[in-house]
């Protein structure tokens, strides 16, 4: 379930590459990293629940958006929402 999630995320990032805007491939790309590692990360623990997965994400975000600008940080927050929506 949760592969077929991360699968689902990942192919809507890539869907938009071809009329993405440099932050969003930016966004795109750096919530690529966030799903695949928080799925690995529920794997290793014989997760397999969606609403943890996305708490995970949501973690993994947290703890990183000293990383980002705070633009950035909006521009990924509103990809992330608008993949989970889709």
């Amino acid at each position: 379930m949760i592969i077929e999630f991360e699968e689902k995320m990942l192919e809507l990032i890539d869907a938009r590459i071809e009329s993405a805007s440099d932050d969003e491939l930016f966004a795109g790309g750096y919530l690529r990293g966030h799903i695949s590692l928080s799925v690995a990360n529920c794997e290793e623990q014989g997760i397999n629940d969606l609403d943890i997965l996305k708490n995970h994400i949501n973690d993994s975000l947290e703890k990183a958006k000293s990383e980002l600008s705070p633009a950035d940080r909006i521009i990924v927050a509103e990809l992330w929402d608008e993949l989970q929506h889709a």
